[in-house]
């Protein structure tokens, strides 16, 4: 009893944004965010102060989670933001950088937070509406019967991740391999229901970005030395596949709980191993070609299955079974001690031998349409290769989302600025009735506005790292990037394209420094005229659920009265 402590209060904050500490931690979280934020982001290396594996990222889905915080508040925000890229796997840093600004720009505004709140809310409803709308000026359709735009998303995914230290060349390389792997998975002839099929990845370390490849089918790598001289012997003809889920080690793991009884005399090793025999009996019988195992073969049933032709496969883990089920049409089996249904063996087209470096892999190809292929990353050292592969599955989640809604916005920050610009004229058409109806006075509400545009260009202006400066044009409200040394009044020489490449600079076209007052104009949509396409492209779905996430999150934040902490 006398080590029992007695049990401390809870603490309570009042007001956590008026405190100084929270608000530190605020913007010290979004100055680490804003630094990691486009293709010249600044990367952050992770590693826990007790050791281990250093991870060198620019990633929200790695940089958030380890970000460790005993401050309510970050741990909110970072929660909102890692449910949203694990549901859309982009535009991460964006959502936690406008989340984050719009709660510095409305504590600097001193107004009221549920004006504030109100006003965010009413602008979002503008924003989504009008992103949704087919003649939105930001907005481009994708025509699925040509790979160029879906190529040009894939490398603006690809393009944003500088850990994956890239030269232009292999950015395309890799961009034109994601799409390829992305089309491969979806079927083409399939009646009913469409199922997406499943793209594996394999690294291997070493190599040049530029043999990464991708293979319709599935690779396995390969154990089996004595399996190459029985592949050279087969015929390319259907093959019959069989997939076991249970443990051929010769052990008792795979009989169930309970208490075994065992006579002395027995020897369980060799009646397990005999039953074992005798299934493989059982499947050289129905002419099984290819015996494919997620956990171990005991040695001897391998040297068996050999002997009578057969490939055997080992250990392939439980990830690859869902694959090989899709791409084989073969049940796994999970017990081993009835026979084997017929209705459960799959069958394959062809199998050979890739060479990869040192890997040697088993090439499986599907005798239908299976919608299954293999993409193999080669990269320079471990830490870039584990990017790229981190990179690839969120490339590949992008491109599946087109399917669903088949658009994708301008890159390059000219969205934010085309959305900042629409935003400042609609609001001034129908000021009078919108002052009424979010009850407030005109001064707050045009304050709430400012502060709202402000930060969505404050997330555009964020893209540039290396001291250039960041402008909008007055006539479609796009991004411009000017060098830092060049002179305000020679600006117009240095000028070819915006941000996202879709608008030419004109002698005409007028520019102003982004966060900085310019005349209230309607920004002309610059998708009519074809000739020329951008060449940065962000998902529609995720850029809008991200928009989503920031401005409700960055409200619920405002809304906080109280933090109440359990000290125990």
């Amino acid at each position: 009893m006398s080590r029992l402590v007695k049990k401390s209060p809870s603490v309570c904050t009042d007001l956590p944004l008026d405190n100084t500490d929270v608000c530190n931690k605020l913007r010290l979280m979004k100055q680490l965010l804003t630094s990691c934020y486009g293709p010249t982001g600044r990367l952050k290396q992770l590693h826990n102060n007790i050791g281990g594996h250093v991870i060198t990222t620019s990633t929200s889905s790695l940089l958030l989670p380890a970000i460790s915080s005993s401050q309510p508040l970050i741990n909110l925000i970072k929660s909102s933001i890692l449910n949203h890229v694990s549901r859309f796997s982009d535009c991460g840093l964006f959502a936690a950088i406008l989340c984050l600004t719009l709660i510095e720009e409305a504590k600097k505004s001193g107004l009221r937070r549920n004006v504030v709140i109100r006003v965010n809310k009413h602008l979002l409803d503008l924003c989504t509406s009008y992103l949704k709308e087919e003649d939105c000026g930001c907005k481009v359709t994708l025509d699925f019967c040509s790979s160029l735009n879906l190529i040009t998303l894939a490398h603006s995914v690809i393009s944003s991740k500088p850990a994956c230290v890239f030269t232009e060349a292999e950015a395309e390389h890799i961009s034109r391999l994601a799409v390829q792997a992305f089309l491969l998975t979806v079927p083409c002839s399939s009646p009913g229901t469409v199922r997406l099929g499943r793209i594996v990845t394999v690294g291997t370390e070493g190599h040049p970005v530029l043999n990464s490849a991708v293979f319709p089918g599935l690779l396995l790598e390969m154990h089996d030395v004595f399996g190459l001289k029985i592949i050279e012997n087969m015929q390319s003809i259907p093959l019959r596949v069989v997939l076991l889920s249970a443990s051929l080690a010769g052990d008792l793991s795979e009989l169930g709980d309970g208490v075994i009884e065992v006579h002395p005399s027995v020897d369980t090793d060799s009646q397990i191993l005999d039953q074992l025999l005798e299934l493989c009996k059982h499947v050289i019988k129905d002419e099984v070609k290819v015996f494919v195992c997620q956990k171990v073969i005991h040695p001897v049933l391998q040297q068996y299955l050999r002997s009578q032709g057969v490939i055997v496969i080992e250990r392939v883990g439980i990830n690859l079974m869902e694959p090989l089920i899709q791409l084989t049409g073969a049940q796994p089996v999970a017990s081993l001690y009835t026979i084997i249904p017929a209705r459960a063996y799959g069958t394959v087209k062809d199998v050979n031998i890739k060479q990869f470096g040192s890997k040697k892999m088993l090439h499986l190809q599907s005798s239908g349409e299976s919608a299954i292929c293999t993409m193999i990353l080669c990269h320079r050292n471990e830490t870039m290769l584990s990017e790229l592969k981190v990179v690839c599955q969120q490339t590949e989640h992008v491109l599946r989302l087109t399917l669903k809604e088949p658009s994708v916005l301008l890159g390059g920050g000219c969205t934010e600025t085309h959305l900042a610009a629409y935003i400042r004229n609609k609001i001034m058409n129908e000021i009078a009735e919108t002052v009424t109806s979010l009850g407030c006075s005109q001064t707050e509400y045009l304050l709430s506005v400012d502060g709202f545009c402000r930060s969505l260009e404050s997330v555009a202006a964020a893209l540039q790292h290396d001291g250039e400066n960041s402008l909008i044009d007055l006539t479609h409200a796009h991004r411009w990037i000017l060098p830092a040394d060049v002179m305000t009044e020679n600006m117009e020489e240095n000028f070819s394209f915006c941000s996202c490449g879709l608008v030419k600079s004109s002698p005409n076209m007028k520019w102003t420094h982004l966060n900085t007052k310019y005349p209230q104009f309607s920004p002309a949509a610059a998708l009519k005229e074809r000739t020329v396409q951008p060449c940065v492209l962000d998902s529609f779905m995720a850029k809008l659920n991200a928009l989503q996430v920031a401005i409700e999150t960055a409200n619920l934040v405002l809304d906080v009265q109280y933090v109440i902490q359990d000290t125990n």
